[in-house]
């Protein structure tokens, strides 16, 4: 399940929420109960693990840049 971050712009009291994706968004601040709490955009956080990805892409060293003059 994904973090929302929410704001209010009444009171500006900020949080995050953990919710399904398909859950409706929250509306009501629980700080000062006014209904402007706002969902905001932020960055996704995530983590590439595995032995696929960095095994063969830029891992450094020896191999090749994937450009040739």
């Amino acid at each position: 399940m994904p973090i929302y971050a929410y704001r209010c712009t009444e009171c500006g009291h900020q949080d995050e929420h953990l919710q399904k994706m398909s859950a409706d968004a929250l509306t009501q601040c629980p700080a000062c109960q006014a209904e402007k709490y706002t969902r905001c955009v932020t960055a996704a956080g995530f983590q590439l693990k595995g032995s696929g990805w960095y095994q063969t892409d830029f891992k450094g060293g020896s191999g090749t840049t994937g450009s040739s003059s």
